[in-house]
């Protein structure tokens, strides 16, 4: 299989520590493709029409995207484990949609400063999507962390992905505070293996 990957993506990092957690990571090639909204790689597009990564292209020639098709996939495919059974389940997969969130208004906040002009830059924009991280991450701390703890599932993966690209990009913003029960979590699964082994080059 070939995966279409960007090392700065948090969506792919999620895709990333699915290989890792399934033991899959031979089965498929790394494909990187530099790809913006404004300026999308073609032949992801050829493959992916939203010319979005991961996208994951299958021995079969078919293509699965987004990331949580991906790894819902690739945990099937590896009999990982990674989304439970029954209620716990929905929960987990209700999990992994409000890490995504955070993720969504996360990368927002990034093109709102790195591809929009710097005079049609808009804050109250900006201080919206914080707005939406800083809920999900308060909510987080209030109410998932027990689904935070045991061996690793597709929540903590996806909650991993996505506060390791928070503080990437927007370290400044400080999600730890008042939220010290999903910051000591954090603090330890960041050393995870395949945290570890996902992380993004710096400086990038």
């Amino acid at each position: 299989m070939k995966l279409f990957y960007s090392a700065t993506s948090p969506y792919v990092r999620k895709v990333m520590m699915v290989l890792h957690e399934t033991g899959q990571l031979d089965d498929v090639a790394l494909e990187p493709v530099a790809t913006t909204p404004i300026a999308p790689a073609e032949p992801l597009a050829l493959r992916n029409p939203l010319a979005k990564v991961p996208a994951l292209e299958r021995d079969d020639g078919a293509t699965l995207f987004d990331s949580r098709v991906i790894c819902a996939y690739l945990d099937r495919r590896g009999n990982g484990g990674l989304y439970g059974h029954g209620d716990r389940e929905w929960e987990l997969r209700t999990l992994e949609s409000l890490a995504d969130g955070i993720l969504d208004a996360a990368l927002a906040m990034t093109y709102e400063g790195r591809l929009r002009p710097e005079q049609h830059r808009w804050d109250d924009w900006v201080e919206g999507q914080w707005g939406k991280i800083a809920r999900a991450v308060a909510t987080l701390d209030n109410r998932w962390m027990g689904h935070l703890a045991g061996p690793v599932n597709i929540g903590q993966i996806a909650v991993g992905a996505a506060l390791g690209y928070v503080d990437f990009r927007h370290g400044a913003r400080n999600w730890r505070d008042g939220n010290e029960s999903l910051a000591e979590w954090y603090a330890g699964f960041e050393s995870h293996a395949s945290m570890a082994a996902t992380r993004p080059p710096a400086g990038a």
